[in-house]
């Protein structure tokens, strides 16, 4: 029997960060400072060690978004100043847990 796939713990992953790059902002702003985008990249995405770093140099998205190395990834709403979920990739339905 094939292994089971836990996208639904993938999915929380993502709005971790999501939750994680909203607070860093809010920080930010508490404290008199505006945070850009590259910023939020550098301090919550890349250290989480999620990021799929080819995928993301790879498309150049505008708005942005940070592909992470699951089926699911960020975009940045403009609109709201946030980063939402998304799902990049296949997923098996075969295959959930």
């Amino acid at each position: 029997m094939a292994e089971k796939i836990d996208y639904f713990a993938m999915v929380e992953e993502a709005w971790a960060l999501s939750d994680a790059a909203r607070a860093y902002v809010k920080e930010a702003k508490e404290a008199g400072r505006e945070v850009g985008i590259q910023e939020i990249v550098d301090k919550i995405f890349l250290p989480s060690g999620q990021m799929d770093i080819p995928k993301c140099q790879q498309h150049q998205d505008n708005p942005p978004k940070v592909y992470l190395n699951t089926p699911y990834g960020l975009q940045y709403r403009p609109e709201y100043n946030d980063w939402i979920p998304f799902r990049h990739g296949d997923i098996d339905l075969s295959q959930l847990e």
